[in-house]
Parts: structure tokens; sequence; C-alpha cells
């Protein structure tokens, strides 16, 4: 049931479109008990959306779940290592928008009509927000690891801090962990726990399976550019990014409300179809974002990485600019990196990313059954 007859598009003017979730989830349309659509759009700006109290509250219960995980009974802690699971936590869990998190408590809000939840209910929506930052945390910290990546949020790597190394890979299944017994801790009792386990499992797995799909396209001494094509670009983001960061935050507010994930299948498709425009925008930024204000330093073109940039570009170019593709790309010298993103602004894949949007938003019209007004089409620049 959309109650909403007409919702503003904002192109992107900063930092892609995840670091609005939070506000594309406060315009999630009201989902009432037996709808089977939901609608979905995304408010593109400067802001952040939400307000303070819900980000103050968040952090507040930040700290008792962590404190629980310190205390668990079921392993003896030295100081020595709750010093370091501490540490870990704050580092990896922390740092991030937490906009997949308090998703949770937009879209709580929303299906159940309320501005303010109760004292219980926020606490769970929280606590079940803090579990994706948790999974977030598990999927970054071992993802550094696979793509050999040099920072994140605008640090250094966990692997890469001094006496971490591979022993990163031992926290990532800690915090692992951690989700399974914040979850039995806080949710056993109510009647949707085993749904919200099998949904933290599924997510999990799809997630994974993305990141295979994303690793083995690149196996080093294989590289061939020309299995990369626009299906196995979305096969991989549709898997590796869109389940986990647009489609649990939902999921989850959904079962907070009492509801059956198998009467929402179309809200699923379209918070997919979200995750999706995303990551294409996120695949741009990884080339020609400002490292400083994307918190990381690109590397999809070193890293040989089916990214919707390459894929267009091979659709695009003539024999010779596909031969300066395959001749730079997945190279780690500078020349070769600047070479190549020569080509794509020859190209001018800025306007295709223009483009995908245009078609991108038209399709979830189309699907919500709900006209979109797009402004600020002329003002898009990725690095403002």
């Amino acid at each position: 049931a959309v109650e909403s007859s007409s919702l503003l598009i904002l192109l992107p003017n900063s930092n892609t479109l995840h670091r609005n979730l939070r506000s594309f989830s406060s315009l999630l349309a009201r989902v009432r008990v037996g709808c089977a659509m939901a609608a979905a759009a995304v408010a593109l700006s400067n802001g952040s959306g939400g307000g303070g109290d819900s980000k103050a509250e968040f952090a507040e219960i930040y700290s008792r779940l962590k404190e629980e995980m310190l205390e668990d009974p079921a392993f003896e802690f030295t100081d020595e290592s709750l010093q370091w699971i501490e540490r870990m936590l704050d580092y990896n869990v922390l740092g991030g928008k937490c906009n997949r998190g308090l998703s949770v408590i937009d879209s709580y809000k929303t299906l159940k009509g309320v501005d303010v939840l109760r004292k219980e209910e926020t606490f769970l929506a929280c606590t079940l927000g803090w579990c994706i930052e948790w999974l977030q945390a598990y999927f970054l910290v071992l993802d550094d690891i696979m793509d050999n990546s040099q920072t994140r949020r605008g640090q250094p790597c966990w692997f890469r801090v001094p006496q971490v190394g591979l022993i990163a890979v031992n926290d990532g299944i800690i915090l692992r962990n951690h989700i399974s017994r914040i979850l039995q801790r806080h949710f056993r009792g109510k009647p949707y726990y085993v749904d919200l386990i099998d949904l933290f499992n599924e997510v999990e797995f799809k997630t994974a399976s993305g990141q295979l799909l994303d690793l083995i396209t690149t196996h080093e001494g294989e590289k061939d550019l020309t299995k990369y094509n626009l299906n196995v670009h979305r096969r991989i983001v549709q898997y590796k990014t869109a389940y986990y960061s647009f489609y649990l935050p939902v999921a989850c507010a959904l079962l907070l409300s009492g509801e059956n994930l198998d009467n929402f299948g179309d809200v699923k498709n379209i918070l997919v179809e979200m995750g999706t425009y995303f990551q294409v925008q996120d695949d741009y930024l990884d080339c020609f974002g400002d490292p400083e204000s994307i918190g990381k330093i690109g590397t999809d073109i070193e890293d040989y990485k089916c990214s919707w940039l390459v894929v267009q570009a091979l659709e695009h170019a003539d024999e010779s600019q596909k031969g300066i593709l395959l001749e730079n790309y997945g190279k780690s010298d500078p020349e070769s990196v600047a070479k190549v993103k020569d080509l794509y602004k020859e190209l001018d894949l800025e306007v295709c990313l223009q483009l995908f949007i245009i078609l991108c938003i038209l399709h979830l019209s189309s699907s919500l059954n709900s006209p979109l007004r797009i402004s600020c089409i002329s003002s898009f620049s990725i690095n403002d």
C-alpha cells in the first residue's frame, strides 16, 4: 500500500547512495499486514537523515552490547584477551556511518506508523541494527585481507595494524559469533527468533557466495576481460552487497513487526534493485572518489575487479581502446592505472552513470507504481 503519490529523488552529490541509506529507509511507505508491496525511495542530499536522539540511543546500546560480549561467561577471558577484543570491536564495528543499523530503527518506526518507539522496542530495534553493523565489520575485516587493501574508513585496515596481521581472520570469526550470541541473549524467547537466525544465516550465505564470485572472477594468472559483462557484474553485486546492505535492515524491521517475510517478495526485489544501484555508484567512487571523503583508497583497477566501469568500457570501446584496457587493467603501477582512468574519462562513463541512474529510478518508479520526480541531474558531481 503506497501512501505517497510523489517521492522526490535527489541524485547524489557527495558520497554515494549508501551515505543516505537511512534517508531511503525513512521514506519507505508503510507496509500494513497483508500487503504484498512496500514503496521504497531514496532521498539523496548532503544530510544524513534521522534525528539525533536515535543516533544517541543507538550509540548507547553499542556500549551495553559490547560489555555483554566482554563478560560472556562461556569463555574465561584473560586481561590481555579482553583488551584485544574491546580494541578490535571499537576499531571495526565503530567508525562507519551506521546507516545499515540505523535503518532498522527508521524502518520499524515506519512500519508501526509512529515517530517514537517504546523503550523496549527501541532496544530491540537498536540491537538488531548493531547485529547488522557487527556483520558488516566481519565482512570488511575479511574482505580487506582478501583484497590486500590499505585503508578502510580513513584508517589502516585492521590486518595492517601492527601486531594484528592474520590474527584478523580469527577476529572476523569472533565478530560473526558475537551476532549469534547477541541474538540468543535478547531474542531467544521471541516468536520470530528462528526466523531471525534463518535471515542472518541466509544473508551471510548469499554475501559469501557473492564474494566468491568476485574472487574467482579475478583469479591471479587467469585474467580474461572477455568474461566480464553486465550479467556477471550484476550477479556479483546483488549477492555481495545488496542483500545485507539494503534488504537485511528492512527484513529485520518486518520481523520485529510480526510479519512473515514470505509475504514480501516484491519488497525484497525492490530493495535488492536499490542495492545494485548503490554498488554501481560505489564502483565509480572507487575509481574517481576522493579517498578522504570515501574513507578508502580504491583498488578495483589494480585488483582486476569486474566493476561497472570496466564492463561499460568494454561495451563502448573500439578495438584500439580495448587494447589499452587489455594492456593496463589489473596492473598496480601508477602509470597503468592512470591510463585506464583516462580511458574511462575519454569514454564519458560519468555520463553513462547519470543515464544509468535515471533508468534505474524510472524502473523503480514503475515497480512501485508511483511517479518519481528527478532533479539535480546537472549538479551531479562525484567529488563534491
